[in-house]
């Protein structure tokens, strides 16, 4: 499948209209709700695939962030064969009380996983407990990237951002 369709696929399956509080605090009122892509296994199948094609090279770890980048980097593992790791928003507090759980990024390239972007706030902060358990972080790929700062602030944090799709992409691949 062309991205093109694929883009439209993405749109009709996620893209919802009202007033939306986004995690960055600002309003849209447009919204892609990741549900919509990530609980159809052949669109996230084909995402996934998408997103492989965007893995750096030397990458050696997946890093995928709760919630919606578990399923992305998930996918992207299974693809790629590299092992991957999920980023808790905080550490649990039973159990290992981890905030990075899965396999051990200590000393490794990880590629960090999200499925929609606006400000970059949530793979910020990510970056910090990542860091502490010694991964090295090489970039950040996403679904969407909403094209609101997200790519500026994770480069002023020396993370480059890759994105499937812009929003302005995938309103146009909907004749928007």
């Amino acid at each position: 499948m062309d991205r093109a369709e694929l883009g439209k696929r993405v749109y009709a399956a996620s893209h919802v209209t009202g007033r939306f509080k986004l995690r960055s605090g600002a309003y849209s009122d447009q919204y892609f709700d990741k549900y919509g892509f990530e609980s159809d296994p052949e669109l996230l199948r084909e995402i996934g695939d998408a997103l492989v094609q965007l893995v750096p090279e030397g990458t050696e770890l997946l890093a995928g962030l709760e919630l919606g980048g578990v399923p992305l980097a998930t996918v992207a593992s299974q693809r790629t064969g590299m092992p991957v790791v999920f980023v808790r928003k905080e550490a649990k507090d039973y159990g290992t009380c981890k905030q990075v759980e899965g396999a051990d990024p200590s000393g490794r390239r990880v590629l960090v996983v999200e499925d929609v972007v606006t400000s970059g706030g949530a793979i910020l902060d990510a970056l910090p407990p990542l860091r502490a358990a010694g991964a090295e972080i090489v970039a950040a790929i996403c679904a969407i990237d909403r094209e609101a700062g997200a790519g500026e602030a994770l480069a002023s944090a020396g993370v480059p951002l890759h994105a499937v799709f812009t929003m302005s992409a995938l309103l146009e691949a909907a004749g928007e």
